[in-house]
């Protein structure tokens, strides 16, 4: 197999105040024609700086390359002009982004954004263009995709922006496709399909993918070879099935040991939560609706995001609720919150009605009710230190004095495992795994007895998500907590969760204990969700042909 992509020692500085730093150290790669590599690492092991400087995408105006060669189809990039690589990037090179909110641009549509590559580098005219962008949005599974083109990024969920991403990478049909976490935002079904989809691009169309992820069942599933990285360099590269059953290098070794335990294991492992014999549910949820209208005109539609949900959660315990981007999941949580305002049904909190509390009540209650966001950089105001951010609702549901609240911020860092010395820095200066703690901290601030955790996970590495699960299963034994866990990692669910809700469409399609969802599932959406889950397992990809057949019935 001949290479198409050659990195020989290449290495990327970036001066900071603090010094130099190299996050890329000396990295040789190498990818044939019509192959799948797998990148795999812990955050800031240099995955995606290697990956940017590829197409010389760096993040930084300061960052450079210092040394090494970058050759594809035996063509040198480190040293080619700026119109070559414009030629190169979008139509022989596709690039999935990590951020699809950031790597869109939000003044244009989704259909200026996916047809100006094929209009750009196939020559297309508008319409012929615009009727192959309505393809390839439903080819990664949008539904009303004529109506979506002519939407803007900001009025899609984050599933969807990533879809419109891969589309928008795959319109060319490129010889090299480079996928940065490409699911890391998707839900376990579309994740499914969109590997499907990668795969069959490399198959039917030769394409060459360089995939980045730190989700080790999706390099198992997916992928023919590996490279580990940490540290900024390339530590072990082996034919995937080598790699996991015979691991050399020590860090390869502690990665695929903390990859996520099969189901029943998990199940096994578990620690049973029992609910006291009397006790009342902390929350009770009955009849939840939220509808709301889109469009104008002809065009208006009702959707029914949440369409009557039912559910009971005791203090001290989690219940887990998962299904698709747009099942209604993110939206019964905020609901329960009143972040949103339902349309219909009853919220009761300790017995209190809580859509009857207005004002003063109102604000008080929140004491009593957090949420952790799924994106924390986005939640946190990049003006402000992590102090000023923790220390805003102590001033607001408080009469702590300002030493008081201080004190109350640096306990609350502590109990997540981070120091009080940490209030004093900007979130940018904090890596993925150390924002959501603050998150954490920030929920946990105010000394609530529920906490909605939206997906507080999902965009973590292998490492991070467990300390994060214990974190989080500690705290919900010190303090009591009741955790509303919205995920659509069912391995998550295996983890920590005492109870699931399975909601599809607006609709709980299942619901119960943990063991009888995961382990006897009755219904086919349910089975559906549990057999797209990749197993971090080179063999396990064996009856795929089953595994599709199963999701399709699910989905049907």
């Amino acid at each position: 197999m001949s290479a198409l992509l050659t990195i020989d020692d290449l290495r990327v500085e970036i001066p900071t105040a603090r010094g130099v730093v190299t996050p890329v150290d000396g990295v040789s790669l190498e990818i044939g024609e019509g192959e799948m590599l797998g990148l795999v690492g812990e955050s800031g092991s240099g995955k995606s700086m290697t990956a940017m400087s590829i197409l010389r995408m760096l993040p930084t105006p300061a960052a450079r390359i210092v040394g090494g060669s970058i050759r594809f189809d035996g063509e040198d990039l480190v040293g080619a002009a700026p119109r070559r690589l414009r030629e190169i990037r979008g139509g022989r090179v596709g690039t999935i982004f990590q951020e699809p909110m950031t790597a869109l641009n939000p003044v244009f549509t989704i259909g200026d954004q996916l047809t100006e590559p094929l209009r750009r580098h196939r020559g297309m005219g508008r319409r012929a263009a615009w009727t192959r962008g309505i393809e390839l949005l439903e080819m990664v599974g949008i539904r009303r995709a004529e109506r979506v083109m002519r939407e803007h990024p900001f009025q899609l969920s984050g599933g969807m922006r990533q879809r419109v991403m891969i589309a928008i990478a795959m319109s060319c049909e490129p010889r090299l496709l480079i996928a940065d976490e490409p699911t890391t935002a998707l839900d376990v079904t579309t994740q499914a399909q969109i590997l499907d989809l990668m795969v069959g691009l490399q198959r039917d169309h030769g394409t060459a993918v360089l995939l980045i992820t730190h989700d080790l069942g999706v390099v198992a599933q997916t992928c023919q070879r590996a490279s580990v990285m940490y540290g900024g360099e390339v530590v072990e590269s082996a034919p995937v099935d080598r790699l996991f059953d015979e691991p050399e290098h020590a860090y390869t070794r502690r990665l695929l040991g903390m990859r996520p335990r099969a189901l029943d294991d998990a199940l096994d492992a578990r620690e049973r939560v029992e609910i006291p014999a009397g006790s009342r549910p902390l929350v009770e949820v009955s009849g939840l609706v939220k509808h709301y209208s889109t469009g104008r005109g002809r065009e208006r539609e009702i959707v029914r995001a949440v369409d009557g949900v039912d559910f009971a959660l005791h203090a001290g315990r989690t219940l887990a609720v998962v299904g698709e981007s747009g099942s209604g999941k993110s939206t019964t949580g905020r609901a329960v919150l009143r972040l949103i305002e339902p349309s219909e049904g009853t919220i009761r909190f300790e017995g209190r009605d809580v859509r009857a509390l207005r004002g003063e009540a109102l604000r008080s209650w929140r004491r009593e009710a957090q949420i952790i966001f799924q994106d924390t950089y986005a939640s946190l105001d990049p003006r402000w230190k992590v102090g000023a951010s923790l220390e805003e609702p102590l001033a607001r549901h408080t009469r702590l004095s300002a030493a008081e609240r201080r004190d109350r911020v640096a306990e609350s860092l502590e109990l997540v495992g981070l120091t009080a010395d940490h209030a004093s820095r900007f979130p940018h200066e904090f890596s993925g795994g150390q924002r959501q703690r603050i998150g954490i901290a920030r929920a946990l601030v105010l000394r609530p007895k529920l906490v909605v955790a939206d997906e507080p996970v999902s965009a973590l590495d292998v490492s991070v998500q467990a300390q994060v699960l214990d974190l989080m299963r500690d705290l919900q034994k010190q303090l009591g907590l009741a955790y509303l866990f919205i995920t659509h990692d069912l391995s998550v669910v295996a983890e920590i969760a005492d109870d699931v809700l399975v909601m599809r469409t607006g609709q709980v399609v299942e619901q119960g204990g943990v063991d009888q969802v995961l382990r006897d599932p009755r219904h086919p959406y349910t089975r559906a969700l549990l057999a797209a889950v990749p197993r971090a397992d080179p063999g396990a990809g064996a009856d795929a042909g089953e595994r599709a057949r199963i999701i399709e019935l699910g989905l049907s």
